[in-house]
Protein backbone atom coordinates (compact mmCIF):
# COMPACT_ATOMS: atom_id res chain seq x y z
CA UNK A 1 0.00 0.00 0.00
CA UNK A 2 1.86 3.64 -0.95
CA UNK A 3 1.85 6.34 1.18
CA UNK A 4 -0.57 8.39 -0.78
CA UNK A 5 -3.58 5.58 -0.43
CA UNK A 6 -3.25 6.28 3.28
CA UNK A 7 -4.15 9.46 2.18
CA UNK A 8 -7.22 8.17 1.07
CA UNK A 9 -8.37 5.93 4.01
CA UNK A 10 -7.86 9.07 6.27
CA UNK A 11 -9.83 10.79 3.72
CA UNK A 12 -12.98 8.26 3.80
CA UNK A 13 -12.55 7.92 7.63
CA UNK A 14 -13.03 12.04 7.91
CA UNK A 15 -15.89 12.23 5.30
CA UNK A 16 -17.72 8.82 7.05
CA UNK A 17 -17.37 10.59 10.73
CA UNK A 18 -18.43 14.19 9.08
CA UNK A 19 -21.23 12.09 7.11
CA UNK A 20 -22.51 10.58 10.92
CA UNK A 21 -22.04 13.73 12.87
CA UNK A 22 -24.73 15.30 10.36
CA UNK A 23 -27.43 12.95 11.03
CA UNK A 24 -26.99 12.97 14.29
CA UNK A 25 -27.44 16.62 13.96
CA UNK A 26 -30.27 15.84 11.63
CA UNK A 27 -32.18 13.94 14.00
CA UNK A 28 -31.54 15.91 17.32
CA UNK A 29 -32.88 18.98 15.25
CA UNK A 30 -36.01 17.04 14.53
CA UNK A 31 -36.29 15.63 18.24
CA UNK A 32 -39.56 16.84 18.52
CA UNK A 33 -40.83 16.95 15.09
CA UNK A 34 -44.36 14.61 14.75
CA UNK A 35 -43.76 11.53 12.67
CA UNK A 36 -40.03 11.83 11.96
CA UNK A 37 -37.99 8.67 12.06
CA UNK A 38 -34.44 8.81 13.29
CA UNK A 39 -31.63 8.05 10.51
CA UNK A 40 -28.28 6.12 10.69
CA UNK A 41 -25.24 6.05 8.28
CA UNK A 42 -24.64 2.43 7.41
CA UNK A 43 -21.31 1.96 5.97
CA UNK A 44 -19.22 -0.54 5.13
CA UNK A 45 -14.37 -1.29 5.19
CA UNK A 46 -13.05 -1.24 1.94
CA UNK A 47 -11.23 -4.38 0.71
CA UNK A 48 -7.81 -4.18 0.53
CA UNK A 49 -6.56 -3.89 -3.21
CA UNK A 50 -5.80 -7.06 -5.12
CA UNK A 51 -1.58 -7.43 -4.91
CA UNK A 52 -0.04 -8.48 -7.91
CA UNK A 53 3.78 -9.53 -8.83
CA UNK A 54 6.42 -9.13 -6.25
CA UNK A 55 3.80 -8.09 -3.38
CA UNK A 56 1.16 -9.93 -3.89
CA UNK A 57 2.23 -12.09 -1.12
CA UNK A 58 2.56 -9.52 1.28
CA UNK A 59 -1.06 -8.42 3.15
CA UNK A 60 -2.43 -5.58 2.56
CA UNK A 61 -4.49 -3.37 4.92
CA UNK A 62 -7.55 -2.01 3.57
CA UNK A 63 -8.61 0.79 1.83
CA UNK A 64 -10.69 3.04 4.88
CA UNK A 65 -15.03 3.16 5.05
CA UNK A 66 -17.36 2.99 2.43
CA UNK A 67 -20.65 4.85 2.92
CA UNK A 68 -23.37 2.78 1.63
CA UNK A 69 -26.53 4.54 3.02
CA UNK A 70 -28.45 7.51 5.31
CA UNK A 71 -31.03 4.41 6.40
CA UNK A 72 -34.58 5.39 8.27
CA UNK A 73 -34.85 3.11 11.40
CA UNK A 74 -38.30 2.02 10.48
CA UNK A 75 -40.11 -1.25 11.18
CA UNK A 76 -42.93 -2.52 8.44
CA UNK A 77 -44.29 -4.27 11.03
CA UNK A 78 -44.75 -1.58 14.03
CA UNK A 79 -45.87 0.08 11.39
CA UNK A 80 -48.64 -1.88 9.98
CA UNK A 81 -49.60 -2.69 14.02
CA UNK A 82 -50.37 1.61 14.43
CA UNK A 83 -52.28 1.82 11.46
CA UNK A 84 -54.58 -0.78 12.61
CA UNK A 85 -54.55 -0.40 16.22
CA UNK A 86 -54.82 3.38 15.11
CA UNK A 87 -58.13 2.36 12.47
CA UNK A 88 -59.59 0.52 15.85
CA UNK A 89 -59.73 3.38 17.74
CA UNK A 90 -61.26 5.77 15.61
CA UNK A 91 -63.78 3.77 15.00
CA UNK A 92 -64.98 3.16 18.49
CA UNK A 93 -64.32 6.17 19.84
CA UNK A 94 -66.17 7.68 16.93
CA UNK A 95 -69.40 4.97 17.86
CA UNK A 96 -68.78 5.55 21.82
CA UNK A 97 -69.03 9.55 20.88
CA UNK A 98 -72.15 9.27 18.52
CA UNK A 99 -73.57 6.85 21.48
CA UNK A 100 -73.44 9.29 24.42
CA UNK A 101 -74.95 11.74 22.19
CA UNK A 102 -78.03 10.07 22.00
CA UNK A 103 -78.27 8.99 25.36
CA UNK A 104 -77.65 12.80 26.44
CA UNK A 105 -80.64 13.75 24.26
CA UNK A 106 -82.56 11.71 27.24
CA UNK A 107 -81.77 14.02 30.06
CA UNK A 108 -82.18 10.90 31.97
CA UNK A 109 -82.37 10.47 35.57
CA UNK A 110 -83.63 14.71 35.85
CA UNK A 111 -86.03 16.67 35.92
CA UNK A 112 -86.60 17.03 32.10
CA UNK A 113 -86.09 13.22 31.32
CA UNK A 114 -89.37 11.66 29.68
CA UNK A 115 -89.60 9.40 32.81
CA UNK A 116 -90.38 12.32 34.78
CA UNK A 117 -93.19 14.07 32.65
CA UNK A 118 -94.47 10.50 32.22
CA UNK A 119 -94.89 10.26 35.95
CA UNK A 120 -96.41 13.67 36.08
CA UNK A 121 -98.70 12.50 33.57
CA UNK A 122 -100.35 9.66 35.13
CA UNK A 123 -100.47 11.71 38.56
CA UNK A 124 -102.59 14.08 36.40
CA UNK A 125 -105.11 11.66 35.84
CA UNK A 126 -105.23 10.55 39.34
CA UNK A 127 -105.65 14.18 40.43
CA UNK A 128 -108.86 14.43 37.97
CA UNK A 129 -110.33 11.29 38.84
CA UNK A 130 -110.74 12.56 42.18
CA UNK A 131 -112.25 15.98 40.71
CA UNK A 132 -113.84 15.35 37.44
CA UNK A 133 -114.95 18.22 35.62
CA UNK A 134 -112.75 20.86 37.62
CA UNK A 135 -111.02 23.14 35.54
CA UNK A 136 -108.11 23.70 37.40
CA UNK A 137 -106.84 20.12 37.45
CA UNK A 138 -107.89 19.06 33.73
CA UNK A 139 -105.76 22.28 32.47
CA UNK A 140 -102.68 21.01 34.80
CA UNK A 141 -103.03 17.96 32.84
CA UNK A 142 -103.77 18.84 29.63
CA UNK A 143 -100.76 20.85 30.50
CA UNK A 144 -98.50 17.66 31.43
CA UNK A 145 -100.09 15.70 28.48
CA UNK A 146 -98.74 18.75 25.63
CA UNK A 147 -95.21 18.97 27.86
CA UNK A 148 -95.10 14.88 27.27
CA UNK A 149 -95.62 15.69 23.48
CA UNK A 150 -93.42 18.25 23.03
CA UNK A 151 -90.52 16.38 25.03
CA UNK A 152 -91.02 13.69 22.20
CA UNK A 153 -91.10 16.10 19.37
CA UNK A 154 -87.94 17.73 21.04
CA UNK A 155 -85.89 14.37 21.34
CA UNK A 156 -87.11 14.19 18.45
CA UNK A 157 -85.57 16.91 16.28
CA UNK A 158 -82.44 16.78 18.58
CA UNK A 159 -82.16 13.42 16.89
CA UNK A 160 -82.44 14.78 13.08
CA UNK A 161 -79.81 16.99 14.19
CA UNK A 162 -77.82 14.44 14.85
CA UNK A 163 -78.15 13.22 11.91
CA UNK A 164 -77.57 16.43 9.87
CA UNK A 165 -74.46 16.55 12.43
CA UNK A 166 -73.02 12.80 11.62
CA UNK A 167 -73.79 13.52 7.56
CA UNK A 168 -71.57 16.70 7.41
CA UNK A 169 -68.55 15.14 9.65
CA UNK A 170 -68.94 11.94 7.30
CA UNK A 171 -69.02 14.30 4.03
CA UNK A 172 -66.00 16.34 5.64
CA UNK A 173 -64.29 12.94 6.10
CA UNK A 174 -64.87 11.84 2.69
CA UNK A 175 -63.64 15.10 1.80
CA UNK A 176 -60.41 14.34 3.49
CA UNK A 177 -60.02 10.52 2.31
CA UNK A 178 -59.76 11.97 -1.49
CA UNK A 179 -57.11 15.50 -0.49
CA UNK A 180 -55.00 12.77 1.34
CA UNK A 181 -55.06 10.23 -1.10
CA UNK A 182 -54.29 13.16 -3.87
CA UNK A 183 -51.74 14.27 -1.77
CA UNK A 184 -50.23 11.09 -1.41
CA UNK A 185 -49.85 9.87 -4.97
CA UNK A 186 -48.20 13.02 -5.57
CA UNK A 187 -45.90 12.56 -2.97
CA UNK A 188 -45.23 8.57 -4.67
CA UNK A 189 -44.15 9.97 -7.56
CA UNK A 190 -41.49 12.19 -5.81
CA UNK A 191 -40.11 9.35 -3.95
CA UNK A 192 -39.95 7.47 -7.09
CA UNK A 193 -38.01 10.34 -8.93
CA UNK A 194 -35.93 11.28 -6.16
CA UNK A 195 -35.09 7.66 -5.40
CA UNK A 196 -33.96 6.83 -9.28
CA UNK A 197 -31.81 9.92 -9.37
CA UNK A 198 -29.96 8.79 -5.93
CA UNK A 199 -31.67 11.60 -3.74
CA UNK A 200 -32.41 10.48 -0.40
CA UNK A 201 -36.13 10.43 0.52
CA UNK A 202 -36.19 9.78 3.71
CA UNK A 203 -38.07 13.10 4.82
CA UNK A 204 -40.22 12.09 2.11
CA UNK A 205 -40.87 8.63 3.38
CA UNK A 206 -41.94 10.27 6.73
CA UNK A 207 -44.38 12.67 5.23
CA UNK A 208 -45.97 9.24 3.68
CA UNK A 209 -45.90 7.01 6.30
CA UNK A 210 -47.98 10.28 8.36
CA UNK A 211 -50.23 10.06 5.28
CA UNK A 212 -51.29 6.44 5.43
CA UNK A 213 -51.86 6.72 8.83
CA UNK A 214 -54.26 9.11 8.46
CA UNK A 215 -55.89 7.09 5.64
CA UNK A 216 -55.92 4.03 8.23
CA UNK A 217 -57.68 6.03 10.94
CA UNK A 218 -60.79 7.03 8.70
CA UNK A 219 -60.82 3.85 6.41
CA UNK A 220 -58.76 1.24 7.86
CA UNK A 221 -57.43 1.15 5.04
CA UNK A 222 -54.28 -1.25 4.22
CA UNK A 223 -51.20 -0.45 3.20
CA UNK A 224 -48.69 -2.27 1.05
CA UNK A 225 -45.01 -0.39 1.15
CA UNK A 226 -43.11 -0.61 -2.41
CA UNK A 227 -39.35 -1.68 -2.94
CA UNK A 228 -39.27 1.87 -4.48
CA UNK A 229 -40.92 3.70 -1.28
CA UNK A 230 -44.51 4.46 -3.22
CA UNK A 231 -47.04 3.21 -0.65
CA UNK A 232 -50.21 1.38 -2.04
CA UNK A 233 -53.63 1.97 -0.24
CA UNK A 234 -56.44 -0.09 -0.40
CA UNK A 235 -60.20 -0.40 0.60
CA UNK A 236 -61.85 -3.32 1.04
CA UNK A 237 -59.59 -4.56 -1.60
CA UNK A 238 -60.24 -1.90 -4.14
CA UNK A 239 -57.17 0.31 -4.94
CA UNK A 240 -57.46 3.87 -3.09
CA UNK A 241 -54.01 4.85 -4.47
CA UNK A 242 -51.70 2.96 -6.75
CA UNK A 243 -48.17 4.78 -7.53
CA UNK A 244 -49.22 8.44 -9.03
CA UNK A 245 -53.03 7.16 -9.45
CA UNK A 246 -55.38 8.57 -7.18
CA UNK A 247 -59.39 7.23 -6.80
CA UNK A 248 -61.73 9.25 -5.28
CA UNK A 249 -65.06 7.87 -2.72
CA UNK A 250 -68.18 10.36 -3.03
CA UNK A 251 -71.23 9.97 -0.36
CA UNK A 252 -74.45 9.55 -1.49
CA UNK A 253 -77.68 9.58 0.45
CA UNK A 254 -79.96 12.60 1.75
CA UNK A 255 -78.87 14.32 5.04
CA UNK A 256 -82.22 14.21 6.43
CA UNK A 257 -83.70 11.71 9.07
CA UNK A 258 -85.84 9.50 7.75
CA UNK A 259 -85.61 10.07 4.13
CA UNK A 260 -83.41 7.26 3.05
CA UNK A 261 -79.61 6.50 4.20
CA UNK A 262 -76.18 6.92 2.88
CA UNK A 263 -73.75 5.38 0.76
CA UNK A 264 -70.27 5.78 -0.39
CA UNK A 265 -69.47 4.73 -3.92
CA UNK A 266 -66.31 5.03 -6.10
CA UNK A 267 -66.68 7.85 -8.23
CA UNK A 268 -64.69 6.51 -11.00
CA UNK A 269 -66.89 3.81 -11.46
CA UNK A 270 -69.77 4.51 -13.88
CA UNK A 271 -72.46 2.26 -12.04
CA UNK A 272 -71.63 4.10 -9.05
CA UNK A 273 -69.93 1.05 -7.34
CA UNK A 274 -70.28 0.56 -3.44
CA UNK A 275 -67.30 1.23 -1.39
CA UNK A 276 -66.59 -1.25 1.10
CA UNK A 277 -65.41 0.37 4.64
CA UNK A 278 -65.36 -1.57 7.96
CA UNK A 279 -62.51 0.45 10.02
CA UNK A 280 -61.61 3.65 11.14
CA UNK A 281 -64.19 6.75 11.53
CA UNK A 282 -66.11 6.42 8.46
CA UNK A 283 -67.46 3.31 9.04
CA UNK A 284 -68.93 3.91 12.86
CA UNK A 285 -70.85 7.34 10.68
CA UNK A 286 -71.57 5.06 8.31
CA UNK A 287 -72.75 3.26 11.37
CA UNK A 288 -74.61 5.78 12.89
CA UNK A 289 -76.23 6.97 9.75
CA UNK A 290 -77.46 3.28 8.61
CA UNK A 291 -80.92 3.50 8.08
CA UNK A 292 -83.54 1.11 9.79
CA UNK A 293 -84.81 -1.52 7.91
CA UNK A 294 -87.68 -3.55 7.85
CA UNK A 295 -86.65 -5.89 10.45
CA UNK A 296 -86.00 -3.27 12.93
CA UNK A 297 -81.79 -2.87 12.60
CA UNK A 298 -80.19 0.16 11.74
CA UNK A 299 -77.87 2.65 13.22
CA UNK A 300 -78.68 3.72 16.50
CA UNK A 301 -79.99 7.07 15.42
CA UNK A 302 -82.66 5.20 13.13
CA UNK A 303 -83.18 2.70 15.72
CA UNK A 304 -83.59 5.55 18.93
CA UNK A 305 -86.19 7.72 16.42
CA UNK A 306 -87.85 4.14 15.54
CA UNK A 307 -88.16 4.03 19.12
CA UNK A 308 -89.39 6.98 19.98
CA UNK A 309 -92.07 6.93 17.23
CA UNK A 310 -93.42 3.55 18.80
CA UNK A 311 -93.31 5.16 22.31
CA UNK A 312 -95.88 7.67 20.90
CA UNK A 313 -97.81 5.47 19.14
CA UNK A 314 -98.61 3.18 22.38
CA UNK A 315 -98.94 6.06 24.22
CA UNK A 316 -101.86 7.83 21.48
CA UNK A 317 -103.47 4.29 21.18
CA UNK A 318 -103.48 3.47 24.74
CA UNK A 319 -104.64 6.19 26.45
CA UNK A 320 -107.07 7.09 23.32
CA UNK A 321 -108.75 3.25 23.59
CA UNK A 322 -109.18 3.72 27.45
CA UNK A 323 -110.32 7.18 27.45
CA UNK A 324 -112.94 6.58 24.14
CA UNK A 325 -114.54 3.71 26.76
CA UNK A 326 -115.35 6.10 29.14
CA UNK A 327 -117.56 9.56 29.94
CA UNK A 328 -117.56 12.51 30.29
CA UNK A 329 -118.76 14.49 32.65
CA UNK A 330 -122.08 15.50 30.63
CA UNK A 331 -122.37 11.68 29.95
CA UNK A 332 -121.01 11.69 26.51
CA UNK A 333 -118.92 9.50 25.11
CA UNK A 334 -115.12 10.19 25.14
CA UNK A 335 -112.80 11.03 22.22
CA UNK A 336 -109.53 10.54 21.53
CA UNK A 337 -106.82 12.33 24.25
CA UNK A 338 -103.96 12.20 21.88
CA UNK A 339 -103.76 12.90 17.82
CA UNK A 340 -100.57 12.30 15.94
CA UNK A 341 -99.57 11.60 12.47
CA UNK A 342 -99.23 8.23 11.40
CA UNK A 343 -95.89 8.69 9.31
CA UNK A 344 -93.95 11.04 12.34
CA UNK A 345 -95.43 9.83 15.16
CA UNK A 346 -93.59 11.22 17.78
CA UNK A 347 -92.75 14.62 15.80
CA UNK A 348 -96.91 15.27 16.12
CA UNK A 349 -97.84 14.11 18.86
CA UNK A 350 -100.48 16.59 20.42
CA UNK A 351 -103.10 16.64 22.85
CA UNK A 352 -106.65 17.33 21.17
CA UNK A 353 -108.26 18.02 24.46
CA UNK A 354 -109.12 21.76 25.45
CA UNK A 355 -110.86 21.43 28.56
CA UNK A 356 -112.17 19.44 31.46
CA UNK A 357 -115.51 18.69 29.92
CA UNK A 358 -114.15 16.97 27.14
CA UNK A 359 -112.26 14.12 29.39
CA UNK A 360 -113.55 10.87 29.84
CA UNK A 361 -113.22 10.63 33.32
CA UNK A 362 -116.63 8.35 34.53
CA UNK A 363 -117.73 4.75 33.66
CA UNK A 364 -120.65 4.07 31.53
CA UNK A 365 -123.63 4.42 33.86
CA UNK A 366 -121.62 5.39 36.70
CA UNK A 367 -122.66 9.09 37.07
CA UNK A 368 -120.80 12.92 36.47
CA UNK A 369 -118.63 12.39 39.33
CA UNK A 370 -117.18 8.96 39.06
CA UNK A 371 -113.57 9.11 38.24
CA UNK A 372 -112.94 5.35 37.84
CA UNK A 373 -112.53 5.59 34.23
CA UNK A 374 -109.50 8.09 34.54
CA UNK A 375 -107.95 5.80 37.34
CA UNK A 376 -107.91 3.12 34.42
CA UNK A 377 -105.96 5.61 32.43
CA UNK A 378 -103.33 6.20 35.25
CA UNK A 379 -102.87 2.73 35.58
CA UNK A 380 -101.52 2.68 32.55
CA UNK A 381 -98.38 3.65 33.98
CA UNK A 382 -97.81 0.21 35.11
CA UNK A 383 -98.62 -1.43 32.30
CA UNK A 384 -96.15 -4.09 30.59
CA UNK A 385 -96.40 -2.82 27.56
CA UNK A 386 -97.14 0.63 28.09
CA UNK A 387 -94.95 3.96 27.47
CA UNK A 388 -92.78 3.76 30.75
CA UNK A 389 -92.27 0.00 29.85
CA UNK A 390 -90.93 0.86 26.62
CA UNK A 391 -89.15 4.35 27.56
CA UNK A 392 -87.38 2.13 30.07
CA UNK A 393 -85.73 -0.85 27.69
CA UNK A 394 -84.77 2.22 25.28
CA UNK A 395 -82.79 4.06 28.04
CA UNK A 396 -81.66 0.83 29.49
CA UNK A 397 -80.54 -0.36 25.89
CA UNK A 398 -78.66 2.76 25.30
CA UNK A 399 -76.88 3.25 28.24
CA UNK A 400 -75.56 -0.36 28.22
CA UNK A 401 -74.53 0.35 25.02
CA UNK A 402 -72.91 3.59 25.71
CA UNK A 403 -70.99 1.43 28.37
CA UNK A 404 -70.01 -1.82 26.17
CA UNK A 405 -68.74 0.97 23.46
CA UNK A 406 -66.73 3.14 25.54
CA UNK A 407 -65.03 -0.21 27.54
CA UNK A 408 -64.24 -1.01 23.78
CA UNK A 409 -62.72 2.35 23.08
CA UNK A 410 -60.58 2.07 26.41
CA UNK A 411 -59.20 -1.11 25.14
CA UNK A 412 -59.08 0.27 21.57
CA UNK A 413 -57.29 3.21 23.09
CA UNK A 414 -54.30 1.05 25.00
CA UNK A 415 -53.41 -0.96 22.26
CA UNK A 416 -53.21 1.94 20.02
CA UNK A 417 -51.18 3.81 22.51
CA UNK A 418 -48.92 0.71 23.24
CA UNK A 419 -48.70 0.12 19.27
CA UNK A 420 -47.27 3.96 19.23
CA UNK A 421 -44.90 2.97 22.46
CA UNK A 422 -43.40 0.32 21.05
CA UNK A 423 -43.08 2.29 17.47
CA UNK A 424 -41.62 5.41 19.12
CA UNK A 425 -38.99 3.01 21.11
CA UNK A 426 -37.63 1.57 17.83
CA UNK A 427 -37.78 4.54 15.37
CA UNK A 428 -38.06 7.74 17.79
CA UNK A 429 -35.12 10.44 18.03
CA UNK A 430 -33.25 9.60 21.85
CA UNK A 431 -30.67 12.45 22.72
CA UNK A 432 -28.87 10.41 24.62
CA UNK A 433 -27.72 7.92 21.90
CA UNK A 434 -27.76 11.12 19.46
CA UNK A 435 -25.02 12.87 21.66
CA UNK A 436 -23.23 9.60 22.40
CA UNK A 437 -23.26 8.99 18.45
CA UNK A 438 -22.19 12.48 18.38
CA UNK A 439 -18.81 12.22 20.53
CA UNK A 440 -18.09 8.63 18.94
CA UNK A 441 -17.58 10.45 15.39
CA UNK A 442 -16.17 13.55 16.39
CA UNK A 443 -13.24 11.22 17.98
CA UNK A 444 -13.23 9.11 14.75
CA UNK A 445 -12.96 12.60 12.76
CA UNK A 446 -10.58 13.70 15.24
CA UNK A 447 -8.68 10.69 14.56
CA UNK A 448 -8.78 10.32 10.95
CA UNK A 449 -7.50 13.93 10.95
CA UNK A 450 -4.33 12.89 13.14
CA UNK A 451 -4.07 10.10 10.19
CA UNK A 452 -4.06 12.64 7.96
CA UNK A 453 -1.62 14.90 9.67
CA UNK A 454 0.77 11.89 10.46
CA UNK A 455 1.02 10.57 6.40
CA UNK A 456 1.24 14.56 4.98
CA UNK A 457 4.34 15.12 7.90
CA UNK A 458 5.94 11.42 6.69
CA UNK A 459 5.55 12.63 2.92
CA UNK A 460 7.39 16.14 3.96
CA UNK A 461 9.90 13.90 5.25
CA UNK A 462 10.04 11.55 2.19
CA UNK A 463 10.27 14.86 -0.19
CA UNK A 464 12.07 17.41 1.27
CA UNK A 465 14.60 15.84 3.18
CA UNK A 466 15.74 12.58 1.41
CA UNK A 467 19.07 13.23 0.60
CA UNK A 468 20.24 16.32 3.22
CA UNK A 469 22.17 14.41 5.76
CA UNK A 470 26.09 14.32 4.92
CA UNK A 471 26.33 17.22 2.45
Amino acid sequence: MSTFSGLNTAWTGLTAARRAMETAGQNMANVGTEGYTRQRVETAAAGAPAAVGRLGGTPQPGQGVVLLDVTRLSNPQLDARVRDTAALSSQTQSITAGLSAIEDIFREPGPDGLSALLAEFWSGWEDVASAPGNEAPAAVLLSQGQALADRLAQMHQELSSQYLSQHQKLAEQVNEVNATALALADLNRQVSTAAAAGSSVNELLDQRDRMTERLAELTGAEVRNQPDGSAEVFIGGTPLVTGGTARALQLNGSAVLGQGGVQLSWSHRPEGGAATIQGGAIASSLTMLATADDAGSGGPIAQTAAALDDLATALADQVNAVHREGRTVAGEPGGDFFTLDPDRPAASLAVAISGARELATGGPGHGSLDGSNALKIAELAASPGGPDALWTALVTSTGTAVRNAAQASVNASVSYVSSVEQQRSHSAVSLDEENISLLTHQYAYQGAARVMTAIDQMLDVLINRTGVVGR
